[in-house]
C-alpha cells in the first residue's frame, strides 16, 4: 500500500473567504434553492437585517427598506451608520464588529463578528455605503475580495447603512427568492420590535400588539378562547389553544426566530406544565394540557449561546453571564403572570380545563388501540418492505440532520426508482400501496386502526409529537398525474389533519420531477415546464429526441440519481397566511359541492387543453394558433 506523505507542504492557511467558500455549511447551514424557508440565501438576508434591527433595538432608526429583485438584495436602514473608517473591515476582516463592545450592542444576535462577512464572501456582488453626519464610504467586492474602495465623499442623503448582495451563482444553483418565505421572516422582525415599519418591495410591515399579532396571522384553526398576552423584562408571551393535534410554538431569543427551540422553548414547555397543574390543582398529563397549544415567546438574553452559526438553537442555560437560569427565569414569570391572568379571566380557565379534559378522554380512549398499533409496526418492522430506512438521522448532537429525507412514493415502479438511486446514508423510501384513506373528519383512531398510517407514523416516530422526528424532509413523490394529484392531496389531508405541526414547522414537501427529457448525441436536458422544453430545443437546435415522462416508474434510477441529488427540487408544503385549515379541508376533502364541482371542472378543462397542446406537433400547434 502506497504510503502518503505528510510534509509541510500539505498545510496551508487560507485567507477568511477561501474558508466560508469552501465550507459555507460552518456558516449559514445548507445551501438549498429557496424552496425552504431556511436554505442559505435566506440566512444572507436575515444576517444583513439583523445589523439594521441591532440599531433599531439600540434607539436608532425606525424604518428599514429591502427590495429583492432578479436575485439582487438591498437593505437599507436610517442608524448611526458604520464608522467611515471601519467600513471595510466591517464587512471583510473576520471578527471585527461593534457587537464586540457590550455599551454599544447590549442584547444583540449577532455576536459572532461573522454573519456580514459570509454574506460578502459568498456574494458574486457585494456593496456597503455607510453615511454618518453628511458623509459617505462606498465598498465593492466580489467573493470577498474587495472591487472599488471609494474615497469618502459628501452626501445629502440620512445617516445609515445600505448594503447590496447577490448571492453567488456558482454556490446558490438554480436560486430564487420565495416571497412567503421572505415575509414570514419580515413579519417576525416587526411582531418583535414595536414601532419599526419595514418596507418590503414597496409593502410595509409592521406590527402594533407583537406577538399578539403574530399568532392571530398564523391561526389556522378556531382558537377554544382569546389569546393570552404576557409582558415582563426580557420576556414576552403569547398563547392559546385549538382543537388541532399537536403543539406549535414560535420562539425567540433577542429577535432572532430559533426554528429548533432550545433551551427556552424547553423551560416554557415545562414551566407552562408546572403552572396549569398547579392552578386547577390536579396532576394532569403533560401532553393533555400541552395538546393544541399554539404559544409565541421571546427572550432577550445578554451575549445569547447558539448552538451554531445559524443561530436557530438557543443553547444558553442563563439569563446573563452568573445570572439567574433561563429555567427558573421563565417559570417565575409564568407563575405570576399567567397564574394572575387565569384567576382574572375564569372563561378562559374553564375552556382550558374543557380542552385538557378532552384530549385525557382520547388520550385514554386510543391507549387499547395505540398499543396494539405500536406491537404490530414493531413487529412489521423487522420485515417490514414499506420502509427503506437510510442509515443517518441524527447529527452527533442529536439534532435531526438536516439532509434527512423520506420520500413517500406510491406503486411499486416508482418506489423501486427512487430506493435504487437514493443515497442510502441519507435517503429513506416509504412505499405506498394503492390511494390512501381521506382522513378528512375522521378522529386519530384512523392513524391505528389503517396499518399505512400506523406504520408511516411508527416510521416519523411522531406519535408523541416532533421532539423524536427521524427526517428533517419528508417529500410526498407521486406522478404528476390526476392519480398522482389526488394521493398528494390524501397525503397533504392526513399531516395537516393530524400532525399540522410537521407542516407548519416546514417538513413537509412535493417532489418535483421533469416532465421532459429532450436530448441529442452531444447533451442531454430534463425540462420541469414546457418553457424549458423549448428552450432546451433551441438550444440543440435540429431535431432532438424529446421524451414526455407520464410517472416516475418510467424514469430509469440512474436518470432518477439526477432529480433526488444535489440539484433535487422539493415544493414546500405552506400553509398560507389567511388559510382556515377546516374551511379548506372541508372544500377538497370534505363532501362535493357545487363550488368545488365548479372548481375541478374550470381546472380539469384549463389540465387538458394544456396537456393537448404539450403533446401537440409543431404543425399542429401552428394551426391552434
Amino acid at each position: 500500500m502506497a504510503q502518503v506523505q505528510y510534509t509541510e507542504d500539505n498545510i496551508r492557511s487560507l485567507d477568511w473567504h477561501e474558508h466560508i467558500r469552501l465550507r459555507p455549511g460552518m456558516y449559514i447551514g445548507k445551501l438549498g434553492d429557496g424552496s425552504a424557508a431556511d436554505d442559505g440565501i435566506y440566512v444572507l438576508l436575515k444576517e444583513i437585517i439583523d445589523n439594521s434591527i441591532d440599531e433599531f433595538v439600540m434607539g436608532h432608526g425606525k424604518t428599514i427598506d429591502i427590495t429583492v429583485k432578479d436575485g439582487t438584495v438591498t437593505v437599507r436602514d436610517y442608524g448611526r451608520g458604520i464608522p467611515l473608517g471601519k467600513v471595510i473591515d466591517c464587512v471583510s476582516r473576520i471578527n471585527t464588529g461593534g457587537k464586540y463592545d457590550s455599551r454599544a450592542f447590549k442584547k444583540s444576535v449577532g455576536l459572532n463578528g461573522v454573519g456580514t462577512k459570509a454574506v460578502n464572501a459568498l456574494s458574486s456582488y457585494f456593496r456597503v455605503e455607510s453615511v454618518r453626519e453628511g458623509e459617505a464610504k462606498i465598498a465593492e467586492f466580489s467573493q470577498g475580495t474587495i472591487t472599488k474602495d471609494h474615497k469618502v465623499g459628501r452626501s445629502e442623503a440620512k445617516n445609515g447603512t445600505t448594503m447590496v448582495f447577490v448571492p453567488d451563482a456558482s454556490i446558490f444553483h438554480n436560486f430564487q427568492y420565495r416571497v412567503q418565505h421572505v415575509e414570514r421572516l419580515l413579519w417576525n422582525y416587526a411582531y418583535l420590535n414595536a414601532g419599526l415599519t419595514i418596507v418590503f418591495n414597496g409593502q410595509k410591515y409592521k406590527s402594533e400588539n407583537g406577538l399578539k399579532d403574530l399568532l392571530a396571522a398564523n391561526l389556522s384553526e378556531d382558537q377554544l378562547y382569546p389569546t393570552t398576552h404576557l409582558r415582563g423584562e426580557d420576556i414576552e408571551v403569547a398563547l392559546t389553544h385549538t382543537n388541532s393535534y399537536g403543539e406549535e410554538y414560535y420562539s425567540f431569543v433577542n429577535g432572532q426566530y430559533t426554528t429548533q427551540g432550545g433551551t427556552h422553548q424547553a423551560a416554557f414547555r415545562e414551566a407552562y406544565v408546572k403552572v396549569i397543574r398547579d392552578f386547577f390543582q390536579k396532576d394532569y398529563e403533560a401532553v393533555d394540557i400541552r395538546s393544541g397549544i399554539v404559544a409565541a415567546v421571546s427572550v432577550k438574553v445578554i451575549e445569547p449561546v447558539f448552538e451554531s452559526q445559524t443561530k436557530t438553537k438557543l443553547g444558553s442555560t442563563e439569563m446573563e453571564p452568573n445570572g439567574k437560569g433561563i429555567k427558573a427565569f421563565i417559570l417565575e414569570f409564568l407563575q405570576k403572570e399567567l397564574d394572575n391572568y387565569l384567576h382574572k379571566n375564569p372563561e378562559t380557565a374553564q375552556s382550558l380545563q374543557r380542552k385538557i379534559l378532552q384530549s385525557e378522554r382520547e388520550r385514554k380512549e386510543l391507549a387499547g388501540i395505540a398499543k396494539l398499533a405500536r406491537e404490530r409496526a414493531k413487529k412489521a418492522s423487522l420485515h417490514n418492505r414499506k420502509l427503506r430506512d437510510c442509515k443517518v438521522h441524527f447529527t452527533d448532537k442529536h439534532e435531526l440532520a438536516p439532509e434527512s429525507t423520506l420520500f413517500i412514493t406510491e406503486g411499486d415502479s416508482a418506489s423501486g426508482s427512487i430506493t435504487i438511486a437514493r443515497n442510502v446514508s441519507t435517503q429513506a423510501v416509504f412505499s405506498l400501496k394503492g390511494k390512501p384513506l381521506n382522513t378528512f373528519g375522521l378522529t386519530k383512531k384512523v392513524v391505528y386502526e389503517n396499518e399505512e398510517f400506523n406504520l408511516l407514523q411508527a416510521a416519523l416516530d411522531i406519535e408523541d409529537g416532533l421532539e423524536t422526528l427521524r427526517y428533517n424532509k419528508v417529500v410526498i413523490a407521486t406522478d404528476a398525474d390526476v392519480d398522482g394529484m389526488h394521493i398528494r392531496l390524501l397525503m397533504i389531508t392526513f399531516f395537516l389533519q393530524f400532525f399540522p405541526d410537521l407542516v407548519k414547522s416546514g417538513h413537509l414537501y412535493v417532489l418535483q420531477t421533469p416532465l421532459f427529457r429532450v436530448r441529442n448525441k452531444k447533451a442531454t436536458y430534463y425540462c420541469y415546464q414546457d418553457a424549458e422544453r423549448q428552450e432546451a430545443i433551441r438550444t440543440l437546435g435540429g431535431k432532438p429526441e424529446i421524451t414526455r415522462f407520464k410517472g416516475l416508474g418510467e424514469i430509469s434510477p440512474d436518470e432518477f440519481k439526477h432529480f433526488i441529488g444535489e440539484d433535487i427540487r422539493l415544493e414546500p408544503v405552506v400553509v398560507g397566511k389567511d388559510a382556515h385549515l377546516k374551511d379548506m379541508l372541508n372544500f377538497y376533502m370534505g363532501k362535493n359541492t357545487p363550488e368545488r364541482q365548479d372548481f375541478i371542472i374550470t381546472n380539469l378543462k384549463v389540465e387538458k387543453d394544456t396537456a393537448e397542446f404539450v403533446a401537440a406537433t409543431p404543425e399542429e400547434k401552428a394551426d391552434s394558433v
